[in-house]
């Protein structure tokens, strides 16, 4: 037992120092007993880039989660993102808005040798999870930007789980490319809404000398 609890630490610390310090990087880091595997947890506004199969996870609402794989360099990336844009004039330089946080994924995949005539996508979320409480369909809109994104950068969509009244909690192996999605319960989310809220109650705070504003639900 002391040498397997050695063992997951010693994963755990590796998974720690692959950490290159930028702003938005993810930073919580744990073991995940279920599967196993050493783990960090993307939240809002963060993103993830890894060449192995650590567990890339995330919870979500009507916010957007693209995982990005390069199926020839075998490195992958998951960012989590809470509304389309940054509503001031010019958009917003934060990963909490969809065009920043998609540009900063693929930069960061760039870096790491991945292509974008290579890159395939699996995009998550965008849930209506608080029906008849928004009259900006946010994750409606989410949805439609990130699809048009990578329409646009000519990045293939191979899977999706988008849309419908589901939370979801995701996992994604950065090296194999393979995600898993859970749909959760839409009578237990008071945590997530919690976090999105919080989240998006910053993006406002950051709007507002901008005149802009933001709802998430």
């Amino acid at each position: 037992m002391q040498q397997q609890q050695q063992h997951q630490r010693q994963r755990l610390e590796r998974l720690r120092a692959s950490r290159t310090g930028k702003a938005g990087e993810a930073s919580f880091f744990f073991w995940d007993a279920h599967f196993g595997r050493e783990a960090v947890k993307v939240l809002p506004g963060e993103f993830y880039v890894y060449d192995e199969d650590a567990l890339v996870m995330t919870t979500l609402g009507s916010c957007i989660a693209a995982c990005l794989w390069d199926r020839e360099r075998r490195v992958g990336g998951m960012n989590h993102f809470l509304l389309p844009d940054g509503g001031g004039s010019g958009g917003d330089a934060s990963g909490r808005y969809g065009q920043f946080a998609m540009d900063l994924l693929i930069g960061e995949l760039v870096k790491r040798g991945a292509n974008r005539s290579t890159m395939e996508a699996k995009v998550f979320g965008g849930g209506a999870v608080i029906g008849g409480m928004s009259s900006l369909n946010v994750g409606e809109r989410n949805t439609q930007f990130v699809l048009d994104y990578l329409r646009t950068e000519r990045i293939t969509v191979v899977s999706k789980d988008v849309l419908d009244v589901y939370p979801r909690k995701v996992c994604f192996l950065p090296a194999s490319g393979k995600a898993m999605v859970k749909r959760l319960a839409t009578t237990n989310t008071d945590a997530l809404l919690a976090q999105e809220r919080s989240a998006a109650a910053r993006a406002a705070a950051r709007d507002s000398s901008a005149g802009g504003t933001v709802e998430l639900f």
